[in-house]
């Protein structure tokens, strides 16, 4: 996350309100989780906690919950925002992905919501494979490279699928998934959003970067591609204040396996 280091720093305190949170993923999370009593886990890429506030309202006293990012201003404004909600029972902790400081066999469950595309992926899921007790789960909450170019992103704003190599298609994630054997996935799931917006709301997002993606782009690139944006939109929706889309999501259940 190195390199765009400065735009987490700058979008923190205003993250939370120009994304949108998907409760779906979490609901499947509850369900996996619902015959333990205690639950020890980590959210590793928590941003400002906006998933890690649904998951303690769902989860609700038997989550012990671990948030770990590798922005300082990220986890100040996910502290703020977890005591707003009167959640005490985590802790933030500033690290790398890919370097846990936690303990071996330690947790039920390894969390992370739309941001392996800036991990280095081997080595976080190497990591979630030590922290994880036996049968403990890793949920990966992502889109993959298909999905973006189908969303209203891909599809109207110029260049953001190329821009966007960060991301995985399936066949990608499984491959790397097999280089850490007793990890093993268990089941994947597909999440398909409808979206409804103003013209004046996606321009606001993305002047404020709210995908990282934006962050790719030089200045006069980006102020090239938000003009043909806005005419992309202008003519293919009839209204610009009922601007309605799909957002695909996909979500690996993996179970640490050790015989």
């Amino acid at each position: 996350m190195t390199g765009i280091y400065p735009h987490f720093s700058q979008i923190a305190h205003k993250y939370k309100d120009l994304r949108t949170t998907d409760l779906e993923p979490v609901l499947s999370i509850k369900k996996k989780l619902r015959n333990l009593t205690k639950i020890e886990a980590a959210d590793v890429g928590s941003g400002v906690g906006r998933y890690d506030i649904e998951l303690f309202h769902h989860l609700g006293e038997r989550l012990c919950l671990t948030c770990t990012d590798d922005n300082e201003n990220m986890l100040k404004e996910l502290t703020k925002n977890l005591k707003e909600h009167k959640i005490r029972n985590f802790r933030a902790i500033r690290t790398r992905a890919g370097a846990l400081p936690l303990a071996a066999n330690a947790l039920d469950a390894v969390v992370t919501f739309n941001s392996i595309h800036l991990f280095t992926l081997l080595d976080f899921l190497k990591e979630a494979s030590r922290v994880l007790k036996n049968n403990g789960y890793l949920f990966i909450y992502t889109r993959l490279r298909s999905q973006n170019k189908r969303n209203i992103w891909g599809r109207f704003f110029p260049q953001f699928c190329e821009k966007e190599k960060r991301l995985y298609e399936l066949s990608e994630l499984k491959e790397m998934l097999e280089k850490i054997p007793i990890l093993k996935l268990e089941s994947t799931e597909y999440f398909k959003y409808e979206r409804t917006a103003k013209l004046e709301w996606l321009i606001t997002q993305v002047t404020h970067h709210h995908y990282s993606t934006f962050y790719l782009y030089d200045e006069k690139e980006f102020e090239e591609a938000l003009n043909k944006f806005q005419g992309n939109i202008i003519h293919h929706f009839k209204n610009p204040d009922n601007i309605i889309w799909h957002d695909e999501n996909i979500m690996l259940v993996i179970r640490k396996n050790v015989r």
